[in-house]
């Protein structure tokens, strides 16, 4: 049986790392983010459909997509942001309900713990495709710098955390929080509790599902 989780949280909260950590506990992880870039890439459904949008003007000469550039049109308004999950988060579904199947099939009837990362996961209704929802949080005054340090324009950060959903709401939706607020060992720890009940829920789902063991 399979336990689904979404795992999601604002700009430069943790999210790939606390995946990785999820992953490194023995649950099977996708990377959402990175189907998008797959996505985006010349000869993809994305990258036709952002064309068709955005017209050329978001690509570099060699026709790859310009991030900066479809960022600053899709964040350009209030509605932008919504307009570019429209066409972009569809796909990223159907190739979730892809690899969720394929995970299904490796795990030759063991039970699994399938973590999906994705930045836009609640904006983009994602929330009843999960079993669980999770939330990486951490304090605003953490926020920034950390964009900063991985070399993002304080400016530009300010901007992308302004269009996405604000914090209070987003934790709304959790139904799991885990801080990132502090150290490698603090988010690890974060991670193993939330892993711990995750593997509860999933007991609970298979009882609900009228599952039992054959008698010895």
């Amino acid at each position: 049986m399979i336990l689904k989780a979404g795992l999601t949280g604002g700009l430069a909260s943790g999210k790939s790392t606390i995946r990785r950590m999820f992953a490194d506990l023995g649950c099977a992880t996708v990377d959402a983010d990175a189907i998008v870039s797959r996505l985006y890439q010349p000869g993809e459904a994305g990258h036709a459909a952002l064309l068709e949008t955005y017209g050329p003007a978001i690509l570099l000469a060699d026709g790859q997509v310009d991030r900066q550039k479809l960022s600053a049109l899709a964040f350009s308004s209030p509605g932008g942001a919504q307009k570019l999950n429209s066409l972009i988060h569809p796909l990223v579904m159907a190739e979730d309900a892809r690899l969720t199947e394929e995970a299904l099939k490796r795990s030759a009837g063991n039970d699994v713990i399938y973590v999906v990362e994705a930045t836009l996961l609640i904006e983009a209704g994602g929330r009843e495709r999960y079993d669980r929802m999770i939330v990486v949080d951490v304090a605003p005054e953490v926020q920034i710098p950390r964009a900063v340090a991985r070399g993002m324009d304080e400016t530009e950060a300010r901007r992308r955390i302004e269009h996405q959903m604000k914090r209070e709401e987003r934790l709304r939706f959790a139904d799991y929080v885990i801080d990132n607020s502090g150290d490698q060992e603090r988010a690890a720890a974060e991670t193993r509790r939330v892993y711990e009940q995750l593997r509860v829920d999933l007991a609970r789902k298979k009882e609900a599902s009228g599952y039992a063991p054959e008698a010895s």
